[in-house]
């Protein structure tokens, strides 16, 4: 009687529907034949199922038409302690599945169930294994003409492949083990085929920091170099651009990875713990990958993110409120527009926002709207569908104030976030997405539809690998035919479609517990708030404006979700290296001075270690006591200031003394707007007032000791010429006497003494 339900493949005939209904109720009316039904057999081989696993690592053609040939190739591997003796591994085909919920059921579905699974097709076909020991796995291949599979109408067929042999406590053949597929039927193209647009996702991590060079350029400086490995041949954003190229797909990008990237093929640096940035080496593979991806996009539709993919719910449940920080996202779409025609040179819709997961709230939808974006990219397990129709209706839901929610599948676009290393897997994954896509183009409704996938972010290289898979075996177009997002956007609306954005309360809290907390915005806000105040004193303000706008987008971005250790840390490396450019212009700390008289002049050195100058600065010294201290006839000064990039400039403040005694003046410099700039400097004058009295007396004795000078020089004088005058009139004895000496010199010799 099994066998009699298992009829391969096709829908049974009305005759043997009767027969089956009869038999249905001969076995409810005997409680013999009913106690048989419900004996241990099936349960004991449900149990064998798990003793023997098997993978279906290829079946081509993915979507056979009735001249081919199929061929499914897989492994079995023995996980029982006892050899399977006398096997063969068979194929099943049937029944034909009727809704995407049966897809579903079949799918989730372990082990073998007599009566429910299919019988095998003709043995012919089957591949002998004649001994397979414990442990041990073999490999097959099974090759079947389609025309012998007896498939009629078109629809979602499921596929058994099972393996069936004895062991010596199970001498009679059972089934060991089964895996089960899909088959898409659909032989012919349909006179109605679904629109159906697949988002290519170019999106990565943040990769670069605040910091740049000093040089003209100013090089950026990078947190590590590993978005190389994501470019270079098998990576995968490698494989995202190779794969993408020849597939009919729409390509969403996040202009911060083409700006970061760009800025790999121009130079960079990258940071080394403990020590300076070194230079990055990884610009031929950065232009190889620019290139290629310039290449791949042309002909193609592009779509723009916000620049660094803004975390839009994070914004909405914890950003909103924090002063400032809604106005990064208008700015954020201008540049990503601006980013994609200058790096890539083709034309980018900004049209599109891409909330986490398309989960959405009210809130969610606000936020996105003000970015500037009419479309908002949500998923069907968000803006669900109450069943009613019958059908899944066009992608296109009007959701008021202008805006248009665009809702991917949900089954299809997670179909691929599994481990899809595995050929098993990813197999799996490939028939399933074709067997759900056939099957909402067989719903019943006489409209065209129009259906988007949207997978995740940022999918592996083994699963960009499947997803390009899927894609290529929907291009005969047999019940599908390619569409782009914005003709996806713009089609008709199903009027009875659901409309209703959830409320906040059905937002999941697995993807709120990932969200961005209000503390990092509040520290965002710091940040901005530092970099205004820095950049009023820059001649070229630029040269911060733009890569710190550029970080702060990056702050916000989705990449850090689940990161939150790593999102604080490049919060906090950004403060800091925004601070320490500020605190390069500075007024130098001041040793203390001594101020005799009634005035002199007080100097303050400012120093400018930025390589650019700095203007609109106020230098303001204050004295803590005016009656003693005073700058000009108050307590305090004030200059305006320029200083030349790495220059130190002096600025002087006359100073008038009423009274001695130390004064603290402090010196602080104020933006035009009268912020405080800086840190305060604090030194100490020591006044010293000196009076007319004390100036005489000074003066007397200077007097005093000018005189006694003059006196004690020319006494010296006399001594000298009197005691050459005795040296000339004593005799000589090599000399002859001449006669008495002449007294004129000791006579001028007096007169001097006098």
């Amino acid at each position: 009687m099994a066998e009699a339900a298992d009829i391969l493949g096709a829908s049974p005939t009305p005759v043997r529907r009767r027969w089956l209904r009869r038999a249905v109720v001969l076995l409810a009316g005997t409680p013999v034949m009913a106690a048989l039904v419900y004996s241990p057999a099936p349960r004991a081989q449900a149990a064998q199922a798990a003793s023997v696993d098997i993978q279906l690592t290829s079946m081509t053609p993915a979507a056979p038409v009735k001249s081919d040939t199929l061929t499914i190739s897989g492994t079995v591997v023995n996980n029982s302690s006892e050899t399977i003796n006398d096997a063969h591994v068979g194929l099943r085909v049937g029944p034909l599945l009727a809704d995407r919920s049966s897809i579903d059921e079949a799918a989730e579905r372990t082990g073998f169930r007599a009566g429910t699974d299919p019988g095998e097709i003709d043995p012919a076909y089957a591949v002998k294994i004649d001994s397979l020991p414990s442990k041990v796995g073999r490999q097959f291949s099974l090759t079947v003409p389609v025309n012998k599979l007896d498939l009629d109408k078109d629809g979602v067929y499921q596929l058994g492949v099972s393996l069936s042999g004895v062991t010596e406590s199970r001498p009679s053949e059972q089934v060991l083990g089964i895996k089960r597929t899909f088959l898409p039927w659909q032989p012919e193209a349909a006179a109605k085929r679904s629109q159906l647009t697949y988002v290519w996702p170019l999106v990565s991590t943040t990769h670069v920091t605040a910091e740049t060079g000093s040089d003209e350029t100013q090089t950026p400086v990078f947190l590590d170099d590993s978005l190389a490995e994501e470019l270079r041949p098998g990576g995968r954003l490698e494989r995202m651009v190779a794969l993408g190229k020849e597939l009919p797909i729409t390509w969403v990008i996040d202009p911060d990875l083409l700006y970061t990237v760009d800025a790999m093929t121009k130079g960079y640096r990258v940071r080394v713990p403990g020590g300076k940035p070194v230079q990055g080496k990884n610009k031929a593979v950065a232009e190889q990958w620019l290139s290629s991806l310039e290449a791949a996009v042309q002909g193609k539709k592009v779509v723009a993110l916000p620049f660094a993919d803004p975390d839009l719910a994070s914004l909405a449940h914890h950003g909103k409120d924090v002063s400032g920080t809604l106005g990064q996202l208008r700015p954020a779409t201008d540049k990503a527009k601006q980013a994609v025609e200058t790096v890539l040179h083709v034309p980018a819709s900004t049209d599109f926002s891409w909330p986490v997961d398309g989960a959405i709230d009210p809130s969610i939808v606000n936020v996105a709207t003000s970015a500037g974006a009419h479309n908002i990219l949500t998923r069907s397990d968000s803006l669900s569908e109450s069943g009613a129709l019958g059908y899944t209706p066009s992608a296109a839901r009007p959701i008021g104030a202008g805006a248009t929610a665009v809702v991917a599948d949900a089954e299809l676009s997670t179909a691929f976030e599994g481990d899809m290393l595995s050929a098993g897997n990813s197999t799996l994954a490939v028939q399933r997405f074709l067997a759900h896509s056939l099957a909402l183009n067989l719903q019943h409704t006489d409209e065209q539809r129009s259906f988007v996938v949207a997978p995740q972010r940022m999918p592996t290289a083994s699963q960009v690998g499947t997803m390009a898979d899927a894609v290529r075996a929907l291009q005969p177009g047999r019940w599908t035919q390619p569409g782009d997002l914005e003709s996806a956007a713009a089609a008709k609306p199903d009027p009875a479609a659901a409309t209703q954005v959830p409320g906040a309360g059905q937002y999941p809290e697995a993807l709120r517990k990932q969200e961005l907390p209000v503390t990092a915005f509040e520290k965002i806000r710091t940040t901005q708030n530092t970099l205004d105040h820095f950049k009023v004193i820059l001649a070229a303000p630029d040269r911060v404006e733009i890569p710190f706008g550029n970080t702060t987008n990056r702050e916000m971005s989705t990449s850090w979700r689940g990161h939150p250790v790593e999102a604080a840390r490049y919060r906090d490396q950004v403060q800091d290296y925004l601070i320490g450019l500020t605190e390069k212009v500075k007024v130098i700390p001041k040793s203390d001075a001594t101020l005799s008289g009634h005035s002199a002049t007080i100097p303050v050195s400012i120093q400018n270690s930025l390589v650019q100058d700095v203007h609109d600065l106020v230098l303001r010294v204050k004295s803590a006591n005016p009656t003693r201290l005073m700058f000009g006839d108050k307590g305090e000064a004030e200059q305006q200031v320029t200083v030349q990039g790495d220059h130190t400039q002096t600025v002087k403040f006359p100073a008038n003394a009423t009274a001695s005694g130390p004064v603290e003046v402090t010196a602080q410099l104020f933006t035009k707007d009268g912020v405080p700039y800086g840190k305060e400097r604090k030194f100490t004058v020591d006044a010293t007032e000196i009076t007319p009295t004390v100036m005489l007396v000074i003066a007397g004795g200077v007097l005093l000791l000018v005189l006694a000078g003059i006196k004690m020089y020319a006494s010296r004088k006399r001594v000298a010429a009197r005691a050459a005058a005795e040296e000339s009139t004593q005799p000589s004895d090599e000399t002859p006497d001449t006669g008495p000496q002449s007294t004129e010199g000791s006579g001028t010799s007096e007169t001097v003494d006098r």
